[in-house]
């Protein structure tokens, strides 16, 4: 649009979204205060050469969440041979909220709808990732609404195939570290809420 003004995020955002998560544990703590130790320290946040330059950076993990069914959708990413939420690298400049609204809709093929806890997110992590070019993910997890019982067929160039999980009880996958953490957060958020 023309004369309108781009803002473009920086630290001081992010810190800001950090510091509203009400840690689950003492390790969600201990992620929240290294980040917020880490967004005071740099600008440098956003990966701006792949796969890992800087070797810290910024991640949106988009959980398509059926709060009726109790269910998330996790897909089996091509590149890590994990179960994963949908999800990516927030571009530089770009509000990780955005990261995920952009995700949902090249991964997903969706609007996302941050109506079942809101639109902050819900649990952030601090993951040394697998494979060649090991760097560390500081991943922000937000939730967005899904419905089971439509099928949704995740992006082909980065999953290879998909599956609903219950959120409570299911023998989780080969999947990121944290993820059974997250689903026990999101457990009592969704008891808190309705559907």
């Amino acid at each position: 649009m023309p004369g309108a003004t781009v803002r473009t995020v920086h630290s001081a955002v992010v810190a800001d979204i950090v510091r509203h998560i009400v840690p689950l544990d003492g390790l969600e703590q201990q992620h929240i205060d290294t980040t917020l130790a880490w967004l005071a320290s740099t600008h440098d946040i956003f990966r701006r050469i792949k796969p890992a330059t800087p070797p810290r950076h910024l991640v949106s993990y988009v959980v398509l969440v059926d709060p009726h069914a109790r269910a998330v959708l996790l897909g089996e990413h091509r590149r890590s041979g994990l179960w994963l939420p949908t999800g990516g690298h927030v571009d530089p400049g770009e509000h990780p909220l955005e990261t995920a609204r952009r995700e949902a809709a090249e991964e997903i093929g969706i609007q996302a709808r941050f109506d079942v806890i809101g639109p902050d997110p819900l649990f952030l992590t601090v993951t040394t990732t697998v494979g060649s070019d090991p760097h560390e993910d500081v991943s922000l997890w937000y939730v967005i609404r899904g419905d089971r019982t439509h099928d949704h067929a995740l992006d082909p160039g980065e999953f290879d195939g998909e599956r609903w999980w219950d959120i409570a009880g299911a023998v989780l996958p080969h999947t990121d570290p944290h993820l059974g953490r997250f689903l026990t957060k999101l457990d009592g958020a969704l008891g808190r809420r309705t559907g």
